[in-house]
């Protein structure tokens, strides 16, 4: 057998005993190294970055505090969160939704955030 059929029959075994959430992640990071972008897991604060990934969540700020719109990206490898100051809405970024980010990362709180970043809405595949 070559070693090409041996990977054949490794990946299909691993598709078939892993978790759906494993899986995507996997995914998110193939497209992720695949489209240009930085792991988040290698990024540290300071470094400008850039990150491509799905939106897990979307979070809009009270009314009575300051307007800003916070997102959490995961791009298979970590979490980072956007964080868009002045704006309470933005069109396209939704959960679901899979973006490339651009920005300087920084550390709130230990978890790695962008704020302002500059973002590219992609096409789902």
């Amino acid at each position: 057998m070559s070693a090409k059929e041996g990977g054949y029959f490794s990946r299909l075994v691993r598709k078939l005993t892993s978790d759906i959430a494993e899986l995507d992640a996997d995914d998110l990071s193939q497209k992720s190294e695949a489209g240009g972008a930085q792991r988040a897991c290698d990024c540290r604060s300071g470094e400008e970055v850039t990150v491509l990934g799905r939106l897990r969540s979307v979070e809009l700020c009270p009314a009575r505090e300051a307007a800003t719109l916070e997102a959490e990206l995961f791009d298979g490898t970590d979490e980072v969160t956007l964080v868009w100051l002045g704006r309470r809405r933005i069109p396209g970024i939704e959960p679901g939704r899979t973006i490339k980010v651009r920005g300087r990362m920084a550390d709130r709180n230990g978890r790695k955030v962008l704020y302002n970043p500059y973002y590219e809405l992609l096409q789902p595949t």
